[in-house]
């Protein structure tokens, strides 16, 4: 059923089932469902829309709403126009967007973005009522009646769902609000009503389906009502037609229930009855479910059940489900360093790839650590591969593993975490010291037989269902349990080790699936947490769990930053560099692609050359050809005439003399008569065949001038072309000529112009990194004076001793500069007209960088001075710095 260029926002269906409309932002088609075939369709101007295209129910009668707010009605069998709704009173418009219909199909209410509903009475074709709902609505999405078995179709309970994801059912007649669903906390993303309006559906917007029963929301709001005391207002003042018809909710309840969650109205969740004692609470999880009894059901069945494990895991996790800073970090974009993660790790499946790339960008931007972590999209894939569907989910869940699971793993970065490490193999030297011995003895260290289980967290060795049976049991317990579950996986592989002498072995061992039963090193994992000693137990130096906050995402810093930032300002250098040359490969390739279409060209036009040659020298052969034989066919022409000029003079003779033997004796007198009739005859074959002869002789000469006059015209049409060629060639070859030198000299002028100025600013430059470098390098020091009592008179020895060995690089590199200077001088003379703004410039950078160290020079004789009023003991060192930094300042200035 193809037909849409856009996507379909609506299908409604006929009472009879056997058609169906379709409706889009551009058009709405109307289907035969019995062949599945289009029957019309309805276009309208991109300016206007279509909002809803619908079946009036128990008649023939279709509704179309636009975006302008018409609303037409059509008669199904003709499809002819029955009549419009005419516009709202002034005042009253809105933009309608959420449309219903009771089923006897009298009443018809529209809402959009306005906190007003449109009562329309299709019978009367009038606006009968505006209903006015509380001022938090500000917007209305979804418009449903609630059907009752007694009413006669004439539904009187509406559905309002509204911007703030909360659902309140009024009467239209009273305006009273009866009840309503949802909450900000857990907000309604859509709603479906029963056909017998028992029961209301709804999606919320955390992913669960709630089931609410009409009747107990109808008793909880039919409690009886305190006594009110009302004031009988003069409603005559307001003129306007709007107000007249506008209604205000009002609720029909002495107050709102209050929606704890201790009463919320119960789902169908699987909750386990969980008792609240003091003891338990610390074991209660988001969802109503508990750690405590999670952990003995996980002990029972080895693993979670398939259909509510997600479920599970993220009250384990208590994810937070932060939607809006979760939004925000999308909201950046693809991060620099995964942009082209599709080259690293070739997906075929372009969703999984999507969903990877965003989910890898949002931490990156969470924090700058996860951009250089060569290991992160291993960490995260399995993650990504089970949370595909809920991106928000699969990044909280990543993030989670990371704070809790992940401790102490980016404190030596980029080297793995050697700490982290040291835990798994004192672990195993107590449990396993033969093993342990063994992969020493073939210089296998921990980064070899624990970190790839780490950095793939499992996926590289396990299957899908051992992979999630293993995290059952991680999620579920401390995160020391993930430590100990890798080294039982190498204590239970210990056979296949010991039989192992080569390096490639083992990491192939520990890269790849092997034979091993998983439950086995699962509790083999319990039994290594039980039995482990507490001053080696991983447990002592991890933290407990500790959920995300809700809101926003804690910051996460626990890695060396100035690596970090080293390695991003190298790999935003490394990739300007590669812009770089790819723009010079594509200029290169470019100037190659021209070259050779010169080539082509230039082989094209000497191929045409050599064609015209041939061509000419056949059609000369071809002439020649036909000039002998238009001179056989003239000779044949010729002997032909002869021959019938013979046999023609016979026949005259033969019938002559027949004539004279048989009129002689008759015709004497008509013989004179007939010898002069001969006579005349005789004389004018002559003459024809006198004007035959001239005739042909007249044409041969005519051939032979036509011939004459072509060779003529070939021999200037190829001298033309000659002249031409050679014209063509000269020209062409004077351009060539021309941008050759242009080129030549604009090279020529771009190095020297680009030269030296750049050798000059490199030196400056040069000069002011150095000096700001020692000047931070000293501030610096002096900081750590003031925090290391102990070690103070040592530091100060190695400080001295890099200033000594500074002064001397730095009158070497004055001297080396001086020597430049001189050079560069004899350059200076010479283009002093041209270099005379960068000379001004550079005096300004000299003097800026000159203020910006002699503050930095105050600023150390200011904090040495207070280290001096605080301890006295250090005041010779302390003076000795303030010489430093007045030999630094008179060098400066020499």
């Amino acid at each position: 059923m193809r037909g849409h260029d856009s996507s379909v926002t609506s299908i409604s269906i006929h009472g009879s089932g056997r058609y169906a409309i379709t409706t889009s932002t551009d058009t709405a088609q109307l289907w035969d469902l019995d062949t599945f075939q289009r029957k019309r369709k309805l276009n309208v101007r991109q300016s206007v829309g279509i909002q809803k295209v619908f079946f009036l129910p128990l008649s023939n009668t279709i509704l179309s709403c636009f975006k302008d707010n018409s609303v037409f009605a059509w008669e199904f069998d003709t499809l002819q126009c029955k009549y419009r709704l005419p516009t709202p009173v002034e005042g009253s418009a809105l933009r309608y967007k959420a449309f219903a219909v009771t089923r006897d199909g009298r009443i018809f209410v529209a809402g959009g973005k306005s906190n007003q509903l449109h009562l329309w009475c299709l019978e009367s074709k009038q606006l009968t009522r505006i209903i006015q709902m509380p001022a938090k609505v500000r917007a209305v999405r979804h418009l449903e009646f609630l059907p009752d078995s007694f009413d006669g179709g004439s539904s009187q309970v509406l559905g309002v769902l509204s911007q703030d994801n909360i659902m309140r059912f009024i009467n239209i007649e009273t305006c009273k609000l009866l009840f309503d669903i949802g909450s900000n906390e857990e907000g309604i993303s859509t709603a479906a009503i029963s056909p017998n309006g028992r029961y209301i559906a709804s999606v919320m917007e955390n992913g669960s389906l709630n089931l609410y029963s009409v009747q107990a929301l109808t008793q909880e709001g039919n409690k009886p009502l305190p006594p009110t005391f009302k004031v009988v207002e003069d409603w005559s003042k307001c003129t306007s037609e709007a107000n007249k018809l506008t209604t205000r909710v009002t609720s029909g309840r002495s107050k709102r229930p209050c929606k704890s969650k201790g009463s919320k109205i119960q789902t169908r969740l699987m909750k386990l009855h969980v008792n609240t004692s003091l003891e338990n609470k610390e074991n209660e999880l988001p969802g109503g479910l508990n750690k405590k009894r999670l952990r003995a059901l996980l002990k029972g069945f080895g693993e979670y059940p398939a259909k509510y494990r997600m479920f599970v895991w993220r009250s384990l996790l208590q994810l937070p489900e932060n939607h809006l800073a979760f939004s925000s970090l999308i909201d950046k974009g693809t991060h620099s360093a995964f942009v082209n993660i599709q080259n690293e790790y070739p997906i075929k499946n372009r969703k999984l790839l999507r969903v990877l790339q965003r989910t890898l960008s949002a931490l990156a931007h969470w924090s700058a650590i996860f951009a250089e972590t060569p290991y992160i999209p291993l960490l995260a894939f399995p993650f990504v591969k089970l949370f595909q569907n809920n991106q928000l989910i699969c990044f909280e869940a990543v993030a989670t593993v990371v704070v809790n699971f992940c401790q102490h793993w980016f404190e030596y970065f980029p080297n793995p975490p050697v700490n982290v490490l040291g835990m798994m193999e004192n672990v195993l030297a107590y449990h396993d010291k033969e093993l342990l011995q063994h992969l020493i003895k073939y210089n296998v260290t921990s980064q070899v037989y624990a970190w790839p289980l780490l950095e793939t967290l499992f996926s590289e060795v396990l299957t899908r269902e051992e992979w999630l049976k293993v995290f059952d049991n991680i999620f579920s317990n401390h995160p020391s349990y993930f430590l100990m579950i890798i080294v039982a996986y190498i204590v239970c592989s210990r056979a296949p080790l010991l039989h192992c002498n080569q390096t490639a072995d083992f990491e192939y061992f520990f890269h790849h699936r092997n034979n091993l039963d998983i439950n086995v090193v699962i509790k083999e994992a319990y039994h290594l947490m039980e039995a482990t000693p507490l001053d080696i137990h991983p447990q002592r130096m991890l933290d407990d769990f500790i959920p995300l906050t809700k809101g926003q995402y804690p910051v996460f810093n626990k890695y060396p930053k100035f690596i970090v930032d080293y390695q991003t300002q190298e790999r935003e250098r490394i990739r300007q560099d590669e812009i770089e040359y790819l723009r010079e490969r594509q200029l290169a390739h470019e100037l190659e692609v021209k070259a050779q279409e010169q080539k082509a060209e230039d082989e094209a036009w000497h191929r045409k050359q050599e064609i015209l040659r041939e061509a000419e020298e056949q059609r000369r052969k071809m002439l020649l050809e036909e000039e002998e034989k238009l001179a056989e066919q003239r000779q044949r022409l010729a002997a032909v005439k002869r021959e019938l000029k013979v046999k023609e003079l016979q026949l005259l003779d033969a019938s002559r003399r027949r004539f004279l033997k048989y009129q002689q004796d008759q015709r004497q007198m008509e013989l004179k008569r007939l010898n002069d009739e001969i006579m005349r005859k005789a004389s004018m074959r002559e003459q024809e065949i006198a004007a035959t002869v001239q005739d042909v002789e007249v044409r041969w000469m005519e051939l032979e001038s036509q011939r004459q006059l072509f060779e003529q015209h070939l021999i200037k049409d190829q001298e033309t072309v000659k002249k031409e060629m050679k014209e063509e060639v000269d020209a062409h070859r004077r351009k060539v000529d021309l941008e050759d030198h242009l080129v030549q000299r604009l090279m020529k002028i771009h190095r020297e112009d680009k030269q030296k100025p750049q050798i000059v600013a490199e030196e400056n430059l040069a000069q002011a990194e150095q000096k700001l470098l020692d000047t931070d390098w000293r501030l610096q020091a002096l900081h750590k004076l003031r925090h290391d009592d102990q070690a103070r008179e040592k530091r100060y020895e190695e400080i001295a001793k890099l200033l000594h060995d500074n002064r001397v690089k730095e009158a070497e590199l004055l001297k080396a500069m001086r020597e430049a200077e001189e050079k560069k001088w004899e350059e200076v003379i010479q283009k002093k007209a041209q270099l005379e703004e960068e000379q001004k410039a550079a005096a300004a950078a000299d003097e800026h960088r000159k203020q910006f160290l002699e503050g930095r020079m105050n600023e150390a004789l200011e904090v040495a001075e207070k280290l001096q009023r605080e301890d006295g003991y250090f005041g010779e060192h302390i003076d000795n710095a303030v010489l430093l930094c007045g030999f630094w300042h008179e060098a400066f200035s020499s």
